[in-house]
């Protein structure tokens, strides 16, 4: 690993910021902003929320169009417009004068920072690797737990000496004058794997080039896509409703705040683990398996309610988290090919951006009708394990179709 990663460093290094810059349009890091916003504009939690779905929605509904940029142009000359429209959107959302602007806001956050940061990310890393796929793609997915680690603290660090607004402000300071710049200049060698790279070079594990209307016409597609969408959306779901399950269960505070450093650590060991996974067996025959982790976890949430089960439910999500960031990241090149990667990426995470914002709305539309999250959660268990099975099946098809 860490000859590869001396080898690779300058490509990695760039994947990795990205990850990590793209907190800034994040769930986790707009909600620090979420009190001060509702009170600029009057906003109901469920006003708020509703402004915010709907944003997402329209994010995911315009990826499609713009991820497919990387399939006719190289990610360093991409980076040069997302990130400068990502810092427009945390100056708006800064100083936005009325609730239509913050709206937009809240879309260019979402469409630039979660989504086409990560995705150029992840696009570049499956398709410059090859035998090393799996590795790089680990190596690079850690960049959102670091995120998650620092960006917070010093939000508030920033925002008690000078304002919230401030923190927003430093954020396009550190996009424009550091993110911008070490990237261009990381990615300013293209990679050719086993050309200009101590590598393994192209393996055998790299499908034949479909287009994206082939694939949108391929029922496997979506029988993957109804699997890989869970983590993302029980993921969600959960840590949306963190306060209805601490309120319900009579835990503390900090029960959950307690515990997330574990869900960190956890991501980010089993994520490598994976990337070593995936280059010795390949993705395939890891699919039926990556999700068993999410299904105990779900049925941890909804069984255990002592205060300890908080820690091993972040324990089993975190474990769930880096397999899935992981071998998602490297899957589609074994299924679908490099050359219209972006493409085809682009409409998956425009699905799993849906399924984020679909997550919060429903499970809570349930909960007013009286169904509780733990049974909920049960339910969703069995989602993850309907899916292992599934992917059981589909698994040997995808190895054969792709041999």
């Amino acid at each position: 690993m860490l000859t590869f990663l001396r080898n690779n460093a300058r490509w990695i290094a760039g994947g990795f910021l990205l990850t990590f810059f793209s907190s800034f349009g994040q769930t986790f890091f707009i909600g620090l902003s979420g009190e001060e916003l509702r009170a600029k504009f009057d906003l109901t939690d469920g006003e708020f929320g509703l402004t915010y779905m709907v944003a997402t929605l329209a994010s995911a509904a315009t990826l499609p169009f713009i991820g497919r940029t990387l399939d006719t142009m190289p990610g360093r000359r991409v980076v040069l417009f997302v990130i400068p429209c990502l810092s427009v959107a945390c100056l708006l959302i800064a100083y936005a004068p009325n609730v239509a602007v913050m709206v937009l806001a809240l879309y260019l956050l979402r469409l630039f920072g979660q989504g086409m940061m990560t995705h150029t990310a992840l696009t570049e890393t499956g398709r410059w690797f090859a035998a090393g796929r799996g590795r790089a793609t680990s190596l690079v997915v850690p960049g959102h737990q670091l995120g998650e680690a620092l960006l917070p603290v010093s939000f508030a660090l920033i925002a008690a000496a000078a304002g919230w607004q401030a923190a927003w402000i430093v954020a396009i300071a550190a996009l424009l004058i550091f993110a911008m710049p070490v990237i261009q200049l990381l990615w300013a060698v293209e990679r050719i794997p086993g050309e200009n790279t101590i590598d393994d070079g192209p393996d055998e594990r790299t499908a034949r080039n479909w287009t994206r209307h082939e694939v949108i016409r391929d029922p496997l597609f979506y029988a993957l896509l109804a699997c890989v969408l869970a983590p993302p959306f029980i993921g969600t779901t959960i840590f949306f409703h963190q306060d209805y399950l601490v309120e319900l269960r009579g835990y503390s505070d900090l029960a959950f705040a307690a515990a997330f450093p574990i869900k960190a650590a956890t991501t980010v060991v089993f994520s490598l683990v994976c990337g070593q996974l995936i280059d010795r067996f390949g993705s395939f025959r890891l699919l039926p398996f990556f999700l068993l982790p999410l299904g105990v976890a779900s049925a941890t949430a909804a069984l255990l309610t002592p205060v300890w089960g908080v820690y091993v439910f972040m324990f089993l999500i975190g474990i769930s988290y880096g397999f899935t960031a992981t071998l998602v990241g490297a899957l589609w090149p074994e299924i679908y090919g490099v050359k219209h990667l972006g493409a085809i990426r682009a409409v998956v995470v425009a699905a799993m951006v849906f399924s984020t914002a679909l997550g919060p709305g429903l499970t809570g539309a349930l909960i007013d009708t009286g169904v509780g999250l733990p049974t909920q959660l049960l339910w969703m268990s069995g989602w993850c394990v309907a899916a292992c099975v599934m992917l059981g099946f589909i698994a040997p098809r995808l190895a054969a179709r792709a041999a």
